[in-house]
């Protein structure tokens, strides 16, 4: 297996993407990112947590990995989300 691919595809993979709590079109984004690159991912099993202070959110979402490609495209464009702070 080569360095650049130390998963075996297709696999369950879990993100964790945070944002501020106050921006009321961060979790619509987050869930309109992930669906295009993971059509089947269900957005009903997101797990919703709010920090200790109540200024951000992180959904931790699962979505089923196809490919390397898929997963960097999907990171690239949750990091570019202006309402995105992180993803993990």
């Amino acid at each position: 297996m080569s360095e650049a691919s130390s998963f075996e595809f297709p696999c369950d993979f879990p993100l964790k993407i945070m944002g501020r709590r106050d921006q009321m079109a961060f979790q619509p984004a987050v869930f309109s990112i992930v669906q295009k690159h993971a059509p089947d991912f269900d957005s009903a099993r997101v797990q919703i947590r709010t920090s200790r202070d109540g200024n951000y959110l992180s959904l931790s979402c699962d979505i089923r990995a196809t490919s390397r490609a898929q997963l960097d495209a999907l990171w690239r464009e949750l990091s570019a989300c202006p309402w995105v702070k992180y993803v993990l």
